[in-house]
């Protein structure tokens, strides 16, 4: 088990999102601290993409301020991003696997050791010299988790990382996701799937229009949700 990193707890501060008029986030404070995966859920244009982009580094806020580990503007060394749609470079699984921990300046000694792992992790010991984009898409997703984890990340942000695959594939991920959060990996994941965030989460976020409406235990949220938002969401009902 890894000793908590300084990368958390990762701290939002009234943070807010700006493209000219539109407001993407509007006031977030939030903290995101070891444990149990973060799961955010919420209609299409919630912002959900948009926070794991700020949480990971890859955007700056408008207003607001982000810490991580308490400071600010911290290299992502530590920090992690699968999208849902990964590029694969034209290389085998192995190379791709090869290439992260080369651009994670892992020794070359421990590189054929390292890959090994990694592709026994996900499941693609048997295709590692085959074309990754000659992969099937659950087949490139364990892929790029894999590429992921070769950073030896301390938080690991997924972006609707089953939200094309079929049920066989989809399960494939989630046992990935689970084995990633017991190595004491802190996993924050945006999905729309509300049975993937009842299986997966321990902690549920819920934004609408930008803003979180509600966040609690992952029990308490599905069992009796606090506010109408939710209560709707849950419902299946259409949100406006």
């Amino acid at each position: 088990m890894r000793a908590p990193s300084s990368e958390l707890p990762i701290e939002f501060d009234k943070v807010t999102v700006a493209a000219g008029d539109v407001m993407i986030l509007h006031q977030i404070s939030l903290t995101l601290a070891q444990g149990a995966p973060t799961v955010l859920i919420g209609t299409n244009g919630s912002g959900k993409s948009t926070l794991l982009r700020l949480a990971m580094g890859l955007l700056a806020p408008s207003r607001g301020r982000i810490t991580w580990g308490g400071v600010e503007d911290v290299p992502p060394l530590r920090r992690a991003i699968v999208f849902q749609r990964p590029a694969m470079l034209r290389r085998s699984a192995s190379a791709n696997i090869r290439f992260a921990l080369r651009a994670a300046g892992v020794p070359r000694a421990e590189h054929a050791r390292r890959t090994g792992e990694l592709l026994d992790l996900v499941g693609l010991a048997q295709v590692a010299e085959r074309a990754a984009r000659r992969l099937s898409g659950g087949e490139q997703q364990r892929l790029a988790l894999a590429r992921a984890l070769a950073r030896d990340p301390a938080v690991l942000f997924l972006d609707e990382p089953t939200a094309s695959l079929d049920p066989v594939a989809t399960k494939a991920v989630e046992d990935i996701i689970r084995a990633v959060s017991e190595r004491n990996i802190k996993v924050v994941m945006a999905t729309h799937d509300l049975g993937e965030a009842r299986r997966l989460a321990g902690e549920i976020v819920m934004l609408h229009r930008g803003r979180i409406v509600e966040r609690g235990a992952a029990a308490s949220f599905f069992d009796a949700p606090q506010t109408l938002e939710a209560r709707a969401f849950l419902a299946g009902e259409l949100l406006l």
